[in-house]
């Protein structure tokens, strides 16, 4: 069985970009939305829904690079644009 992508989630979990999280973009409905995805391809998508949102957004920068270190600590391989 294929490992689960991990949550998009970094843990700063500050809403104040208009009900975007500052350190990942998600709203708090998308962060509960996350939760309940099962299928490794649907986790996938959400992850690339949320790169276009973090770039339509912008000041993101940081996110990538804590993300691929979440994904390697779990050893799970973090879609191509991450």
């Amino acid at each position: 069985m294929a490992k689960k992508l991990p949550s998009p989630c970094i843990d700063v979990c500050k809403f104040r970009r208009e009900g975007h999280c500052i350190g990942c973009s998600m709203t708090k409905a998308q962060k509960k939305m996350f939760k309940t995805l099962k299928k490794p391809e649907h986790r996938e998508a959400f992850v690339t829904m949320l790169l276009h949102q973090q770039n339509d957004l912008g000041k993101y920068r940081h996110w990538t690079p804590a993300y691929l270190k979440k994904c390697a600590k779990k050893g799970v391989t973090p879609p191509v644009a991450a």
